[in-house]
């Protein structure tokens, strides 16, 4: 008699390494832009609005490289929209790595003058790009182009943490990325800081990788990463001032998936911390019976000193307490950039 048996799979050993061979790129709402996915006229209006301006500093390409890289990633991400496969884009891929392009929008009037700002560029003002999506690996890695005047306004901390929650939410919702990454020249400070308000952590630093016009000298790339069980979509915004918006593709899932993490992080703490305070507890009736204390007779008028809490004690581990949260409408956001413009991010 032959006896079943079933094998378990770890979920993460159980999901699909393929990339389907079409996506249907959703829209994406912040309250600051909007995202639809970029098409190859998006391109153009890119040369409007200098968006390759500072380059080398930004991401350390020189321009006409940086150019040329954005449009390869617009019609990468058209390509497979439209059920191609990569080297139907026009552009080659040999490693078959997929991308995937969303057009930033704004209705923003930020000089006062009762017209849109980018009214030229049908409110166009940049690109959102995750690229180098990798099935295999399940990462990938994001990046952001923003028109010349558009830049230090705040509108990366809006419309990146919405796209890093679609890349993180299990699929069908979202990508199912297990890892979503960046890479930032060294000097880019500005950029790093707000990396590291979204989560991302450096993971390793490729010296001397580019070339630096401005100070003639090379300059290191610095990597940075964070994981999906280490990504928050409510504390991601929260740091800006920001609100989730439930309607947005693959946030119920994301939020779902973050919070079943945490809690199993908390049994583990709860666990550590329950058989840490029995071995103390083993250890202070060890030395009680190898040192008996004498028990202090009762004075009248002198009270008992309060408990203190036991070393390792600590308070409510829930990310989200009110003290966290800054309400949107005292954002710092919400005047940055009025009435002047950003020259450099």
């Amino acid at each position: 008699m032959t006896e079943n048996t079933q094998t378990t799979v770890p979920e993460e050993q159980s999901q699909s390494r393929e990339l389907p061979a079409r996506i249907s790129i959703p829209p994406i709402r912040g309250e600051m832009v909007r995202l639809r996915p970029a098409t190859v006229a998006d391109l153009d209006k890119l040369d409007t609005l200098n968006a390759y301006h500072g380059a080398s500093r930004i991401t350390g390409k020189d321009r006409v490289a940086e150019r040329a890289v954005v449009h390869a990633w617009v019609r990468r991400s058209v390509a497979w929209s439209g059920g191609k496969l990569p080297n139907e884009s026009g552009v080659g891929d040999p490693e078959a790595r997929r991308t995937i392009a969303w057009a930033v929008l704004t209705d923003a009037d930020h000089d006062g003058d009762h017209e849109v700002d980018a009214a030229s560029t049908d409110n166009v003002i940049g690109m959102i790009f995750l690229i180098d999506i990798d099935g295999w690996a399940r990462s990938a890695r994001i990046q952001v182009i923003l028109g010349e005047d558009y830049r230090g306004r705040g509108y990366s901390r809006d419309l990146m943490p919405r796209v890093m929650t679609y890349g993180f939410a299990p699929e069908p919702a979202g990508l199912g990325m297990h890892r979503i990454w960046v890479a930032v020249p060294e000097q880019n400070t500005r950029s790093v800081s707000v990396y590291q308000s979204l989560g991302f952590v450096p993971s390793g630093t490729s010296r001397d990788a580019l070339w630096d016009a401005s100070h003639n000298k090379y300059q290191d790339l610095v990597v940075m990463d964070t994981l999906a069980d280490e990504y928050d979509p409510i504390r991601s915004l929260d740091a800006f001032g920001m609100h989730v918006l439930e309607d947005n593709p693959g946030v119920k899932e994301a939020m779902s998936a973050r919070e079943h993490s945490m809690a199993l992080k908390q049994n583990q703490a709860g666990e550590e911390k329950a058989s840490d305070e029995t071995a103390r507890t083993k250890q202070s009736a060890a030395q009680a019976s190898a040192d008996p204390v004498q028990e202090q007779p009762d004075t009248p008028g002198i009270e008992a000193k309060p408990k203190t809490a036991a070393a390792g004690d600590e308070g409510p581990s829930w990310p989200y307490s009110a003290d966290d949260r800054k309400p949107s409408k005292e954002a710092w956001w919400r005047t940055l950039g009025r009435g002047r413009k950003r020259d450099n991010e």
